[in-house]
């Protein structure tokens, strides 16, 4: 069995009564106990450069870090209120995240994983938000 894997992932975000859905190309990568989720971030603009974002998923906890034009990394583990950050060419902030739920459901290189959090933003209240991800393998043509 190869530990990378060509998959579609779809994602969705719900903030202040906004659904986003999105369904992405990805690379599925297994190392050790972990599963990494890479995809490219659709452009939502000309002048918008790259951003290449990377989920890891283990048993309890998701970590999601983004590079390129937008770097940012948010850990999320129940319960817990992590540190992380928020970087582009435009502005740059630390942030944390309070993870209020979370589910982990992984088989092989597929599942999914949703979770809910309150983000703050320099120790401000910022948002509740709640987001879900499945993982799917390409399938072979």
């Amino acid at each position: 069995m190869s530990d990378r894997k060509q998959a579609t992932i779809r994602l969705q975000s719900f903030h202040e009564g906004e659904n986003t859905v999105q369904q992405l190309p990805a690379e599925v990568i297994a190392k050790g106990s972990a599963l990494y989720v890479r995809y490219e971030e659709p452009k939502m603009g000309p002048y918008q450069g790259e951003t290449r974002t990377t989920v890891k998923l283990t048993h309890d906890d998701l970590k999601i870090i983004r590079h390129g034009e937008v770097q940012s990394e948010q850990a999320f583990k129940l319960g817990q209120k992590l540190p992380g950050f928020y970087r582009s060419p435009f502005t740059s902030f630390n942030l944390s995240t309070h993870t209020k739920s979370l589910s982990i459901d992984l088989s092989g290189m597929t599942g999914s994983a949703s979770w809910a959090y309150d983000l703050y933003v320099f120790d401000e209240f910022s948002g509740h938000f709640s987001i879900s991800l499945t993982i799917q393998e390409a399938h072979e043509s």
